[in-house]
C-alpha cells in the first residue's frame, strides 16, 4: 500500500504540484486548503507525513501543529514546511524539514523518500 502524504496549503497550485510530483513517485496524495480542512482529513486519512504551509486564512500552520501538538499527532506524523514566508519556516520547531518557495521539487521529493521510502 503507498505511504500517504496530507498536502496542506491555500495555493491550489502548490497543491496541485505537489501532488502531481509526489503521486508520480508513487505515494497517494490528500490535500487541505486550510488548518481546519487539514484537521479533519487528519483523522479521516491517517496520513503518514504532512507538508505544511505556514501562512493560510483560517486556521494557519502553527496553529494547525498546536492542534497536533494537543494530540500527540507531532510525535507520529513528520511535517516538512513548505511557506512563502521563509523568516517563519522555524515557526513548527518540530518539523523535520523546511523549504521556502519556490522549492526545489527534486528537494522536496528526495527528504520525503529519505523519511518515507521509495
Amino acid at each position: 500500500m503507498a505511504k500517504k502524504i496530507l498536502i496542506v496549503d491555500d495555493d491550489q497550485n502548490i497543491s496541485d504540484y505537489l501532488s502531481d510530483i509526489l503521486s508520480e513517485a508513487g505515494y497517494a496524495t490528500v490535500t487541505a486548503g486550510d488548518g481546519d480542512a487539514a484537521m479533519k482529513a487528519l483523522e479521516k486519512e491517517n496520513p503518514d507525513l504532512i507538508t505544511l504551509d505556514i501562512e493560510m486564512p483560517g486556521v494557519s500552520g502553527p496553529l494547525f501543529n498546536r492542534k497536533l501538538t494537543k494530540k500527540g499527532t507531532d510525535k507520529t506524523v513528520p511535517i516538512i514546511v513548505i511557506t512563502g514566508h521563509p523568516g517563519f519556516k522555524y515557526a513548527i520547531p518540530n518539523a523535520v524539514a523546511e523549504f521556502d518557495k519556490p522549492f526545489e521539487p527534486k528537494d522536496v521529493l528526495a527528504k520525503v523518500q529519505s523519511i518515507l521510502g521509495k
